[in-house]
C-alpha cells in the first residue's frame, strides 16, 4: 500500500470571499484523488450554513472575509460544530492574526503565496488532529502560548501507526517509507513527546485528538 492509497478522503469546503481565489484552489485541489471539495462559501454565514448541512471534515478558510472574518467564523464553528477542522489560508503574516486564529482554535495557517505542496500537507496535518504553520508564521504560533507540540505532517501519520502498535517495518510499507526514515522520525518524535512506546504515544494521540481508541 502506497501513501496515495493509504490516505482516507477528506471533505473540506473552501471560504474566500473572492470568487477567483476559490476557483484558484479548487483547479489545486482537484487533481488529488483523496480530497473533495464539497462546498463554496463567499462569507461566514454561508460557511455556518454548509457546515450544518454538509458536516465537512474540514474548512479553509481565509481570514480577511468581510463581515464576519475568519477569526470571528472559526470561534462559531468551534462553539457550533467542534468536529470540523479549520486551516486559515491568508496573505497575511501578521502576529494578531496568527495568535487570534489560533485561540479560535484553527490548527494551522497557511500563507495563500505557499506552493501547492505545502496547502497540501497542513491539510493532512490538521485532519489527523495536528497543527501546521506556514515557515514565515511558525515563530509566531510558537508565541502563542499553545503546548501542542509541534510536528511535521509525515511525523503524525508515523505517530498514529506507532501509537496504535505497528512495528517500523509495517509503518514503513504502508506509508511507502524506508524503515531508517520511520527510525528517523521516531527519533524525533521521542525527542518532541519524550515518549516512545506503543502505549505513551497512543495516550498523548488520543489526548491531542490525534486519533481515537
Amino acid at each position: 500500500m502506497n501513501a496515495e492509497t493509504a490516505l482516507p478522503r477528506i471533505r473540506l469546503v473552501l471560504v474566500d470571499d473572492h470568487a477567483l481565489v476559490r476557483d484558484g484552489l479548487c483547479a489545486r485541489l482537484a487533481v488529488v484523488p483523496h480530497l473533495q471539495v464539497v462546498g463554496e462559501a463567499a462569507s461566514g454565514a454561508e460557511a455556518l450554513q454548509l457546515a450544518e448541512s454538509l458536516a465537512p471534515d474540514l474548512m479553509l478558510i481565509d481570514v480577511g472575509m468581510r463581515g464576519m472574518n475568519g477569526i470571528e467564523l472559526a470561534t462559531a464553528l468551534r462553539a457550533r460544530h467542534p468536529s470540523i477542522r479549520v486551516l486559515m489560508l491568508s496573505m497575511y503574516d501578521n502576529r494578531e492574526y496568527v495568535q487570534s486564529a489560533i485561540r479560535a482554535g484553527a490548527l494551522g495557517y497557511v500563507l495563500k503565496e505557499s506552493p501547492t505542496e505545502e496547502i497540501l500537507a497542513a491539510i493532512g496535518a490538521v485532519c489527523v488532529g495536528g497543527r501546521y504553520f506556514s515557515a514565515q508564521v511558525s515563530g509566531l504560533a510558537a508565541q502563542s502560548g499553545s503546548d501542542v507540540p509541534q510536528l511535521t505532517a509525515r511525523e503524525h501519520e508515523v505517530l498514529v501507526l506507532l501509537a496504535h502498535g505497528r512495528s517500523n517495518k509495517v509503518v514503513a510499507k504502508e506509508l511507502d517509507i524506508s524503515v531508517r526514515t520511520v527510525e528517523t522520525h521516531r527519533f524525533s518524535l521521542r525527542r518532541k513527546l519524550g515518549v516512545d512506546s506503543a502505549a505513551e504515544l497512543l495516550k498523548i494521540a488520543v489526548t491531542h485528538g490525534w486519533t481515537t481508541l
